[in-house]
């Protein structure tokens, strides 16, 4: 839509209060309480006022760690004539996409559908008073550059068609809703999960960058989620396919850790990089990509890769969560800025002067090994590490602490101190699943005592998840990422010995899943629970990206429960998640990595080792800690003393005639209706293909 000459200024009320955001808890909401903009927090007031002045909405979408949200807040929203003009005519409201992952859902899927599959952050939805989408799109500029309109064209364009041309917005309105209808028609059948995995697989690998690992050109994502799914999928494939998988895998993970999407001081992933070759990350740190990459490198460490490349990754993952991440209340912080001293990477960047300054004579040979000199990779001659080099890791790790420490004295960028219950989860799973792969029991600590405040905190008196704990407060009523995470992680802990209160948590979690996020009535799983908050669309599960779909990681931990617990009604749930979205699984499989997941599991069979000996036995933790390697993630393990009744939550039959040998700590691997003879041995747990009885 072109600006009007002359778009309608009507008169801001007198009555209208300033800035609303000022007593918010999300620090992204914060960030902008000082704007001259008259905000409103996502809420009934704002939808209210919109009715009431008859104006449209402009809904703001973005997070506290976001680079182009700052921009676009500086350019902008910062500016006095920009912020009057969007009060005069519209009812701005500030989302955090964090808090609110359902509010962004819903205009995401708007934008995309207006902008030719077009999507990202900061998000900038136009919609009626009801809350229906008619225009939008992600950051605009303050002034036209690059074949984009400048915001305050956009603003006059989308106001003066509220005010002279409504029916053509009402009209533009009800087709966006409409098309939010998720219709995925009729499959031709059940689909064949091995069939559907190696097909996604194929997929997938077309578009693997065999130079620099990982999938595509910059920017270059991990994508987690596809490459848990692939490392599933070699199960599927043979030999002669599934070794170039494995090897390009194997390839990714290296690449990732010893370029720039490793922060090589400080640890861990930063959220993706600009380039094919992963030198250049956008520097924001997420709390949810810590954990998914922890699965995925414990799990190929699992799988027998390279441990001199994989367990260091790890370690100091772990070592910045420990350090940065970990809240004193408990918890784990969501994310850190991208931008300190408003720049982007200025805490992270060195130059040769500044390296010189804290390492003296060690200074020239850490340059060359980490790619640091006088033209610089970054800005302005400044440098961002990757390690050349690519020696054991051990050389240069007293350089590295002694540049962390003088870093550590620069001005550091925002962290996002709320925790998110989901991304919790996923941070938790990582951990279990890395101290299974390092043999390290300080990660299972780590893990048990976040999700103990989890439980303790996040989830009230009646039973009832919060998704948000924040300033001392848990808000904000969970989403199905929120349940599916935490289900996936207490089994996680449950199997590997963290206690069995963490599978009654799992089953009371399997349980809010399938009653207020399931309509089987309808056949469809929902983001958003059915005693929500009720938004001008319903939607169903997100999408599988930089975190898994949250139907597919709900349908993973499902059959997981359904099988430990012996459950058939929770494994029909799951098995109706994967028929609502057969029709897709047809058509693009390689789109639902998650729920290919699902179903490769469902396909084979959960396995369950089941061991009787007292917990302090040398031998039982022998037998226990050979079945958690042998058995794959996802895989149940039950631990018990001869004679303990059974815990609730795991099937009968799976302990019934097992007490074991007198005074001998004894293990089953059973597999649907089969089970192992008795093992005494460590060594002779074999490989699930290799069970037999």
């Amino acid at each position: 839509m072109a600006p009007d000459s002359s778009p309608p200024s009507p008169a801001s009320p007198s009555d209208l209060p300033g800035n609303r955001l000022s007593a918010a808890s999300s620090a992204y909401l914060l960030q902008h309480s000082q704007n001259p903009v008259d905000w409103y927090p996502w809420g009934p007031e704002a939808l209210a006022r919109a009715q009431e002045l008859d104006r449209p909405l402009l809904v703001s979408i973005g997070y506290s760690a976001c680079h182009w949200c700052h921009v676009m807040e500086r350019e902008s929203f910062e500016n006095q004539a920009t912020a009057e003009f969007m009060n005069a005519n519209f009812i701005c409201i500030k989302v955090d996409r964090e808090e609110r992952p359902d509010v962004d859902q819903i205009y995401m899927d708007a934008v995309v559908r207006l902008n030719q599959g077009q999507g990202g952050w900061p998000l900038t939805a136009f919609c009626l008073p009801d809350g229906g989408p008619f225009f939008g799109g992600t950051y605009y500029p303050d002034e036209p550059r690059h074949g984009m309109p400048s915001f305050r064209q956009v603003l006059e364009a989308l106001a003066d068609a509220y005010a002279n041309r409504r029916g053509e917005v009402e009209d533009a309105a009800r087709q966006v809703v409409a098309s939010l209808q998720i219709d995925l028609g009729a499959a031709s059948g059940k689909p064949v999960a091995s069939e559907a995995a190696k097909r996604a697989c194929e997929l997938l690998m077309r578009g693997a960058d065999h130079d620099h690992g990982g999938f595509g050109s910059g920017p270059k994502f991990p994508t987690p989620t596809n490459l848990e799914f692939l490392l599933a999928a070699i199960d599927l494939l043979p030999a002669d396919e599934a070794r170039p998988v494995a090897l390009h895998l194997t390839k990714t993970a290296r690449e990732m850790a010893r370029r720039g999407l490793f922060d090589h001081l400080g640890g861990g992933f930063h959220r993706y990089c600009v380039d094919r070759a992963w030198t250049i990350p956008h520097f924001e740190k997420m709390l949810y990509d810590q954990g998914l990459l922890l699965r995925f490198y414990a799990e190929v460490l699992r799988r027998g890769g390279e441990a001199e490349e994989l367990a260091w990754p790890i370690r100091e993952t772990v070592d910045y969560l420990r350090r940065e991440m970990t809240s004193p209340e408990g918890g784990f912080y969501a994310s850190q800025d991208a931008d300190a001293e408003g720049r982007e990477g200025a805490f992270q960047v060195w130059t040769p002067t500044e390296i010189g300054a804290v390492l003296g004579e060690a200074a020239d040979e850490f340059c060359q090994a980490y790619g640091v000199d006088e033209e610089g990779n970054f800005e302005e001659g400044s440098t961002h590490l990757i390690d050349q080099k690519r020696a054991g890791r051990e050389l240069f790790a007293d350089e590295r602490a002694q540049l962390l420490i003088a870093r550590q004295k620069r001005v550091a960028p925002e962290t996002d101190k709320k925790r998110v219950a989901a991304w919790n989860g996923y941070a938790i799973s990582g951990l279990v699943r890395a101290g299974d792969a390092l043999a390290d029991p300080t990660m299972l600590t780590d893990a048990t005592t976040a999700m103990d405040f989890v439980l303790d905190e996040m989830v009230d008196p009646s039973g009832r998840l919060h998704r948000i704990f924040n300033r001392g407060v848990s808000s904000v009523p969970a989403f199905l990422d929120d349940h599916a995470a935490l289900l996936d992680a207490c089994l996680d802990l449950f199997r590997a010995g963290a206690g069995e209160r963490f599978l009654a948590a799992a089953l009371h979690f399997g349980q809010e899943i399938g009653d207020r996020f399931i309509d089987e009535d309808r056949g469809a799983v929902f983001f958003t629970a059915n005693d929500g908050e009720k938004l001008v669309h319903r939607p169903q599960s997100d999408h599988d990206g930089a975190t898994p779909a949250a139907a597919g990681l709900a349908a993973v931990g499902l059959i997981r429960l359904a099988h430990l617990a012996q459950l058939p009604p929770i494994a029909q749930q799951a098995e109706m998640i994967i028929m609502t979205h057969a029709p897709l699984i047809e058509r693009s499989p390689h789109a639902l990595p998650t729920l290919l997941r699902a179903m490769t599991l469902a396909e084979r069979s959960v396995s369950v080792a089941v061991i009787r000996g007292d917990e302090d036995d040398p031998q039982t933790l022998a037998l226990a800690a050979r079945a958690r390697r042998v058995l794959l993630p996802d895989d149940g393990v039950v631990v018990l003393a001869p004679g303990a009744p059974r815990p609730v939550g795991v099937g009968a039959d799976w302990l019934r005639g097992r007490e074991g040998r007198a005074g001998q700590a004894t293990a089953w691997i059973c597999q649907g209706t089969r089970c192992s003879l008795p093992i005494t041995d460590p060594a002779a747990i074999a490989p699930l293909s290799s069970v037999t009885g």
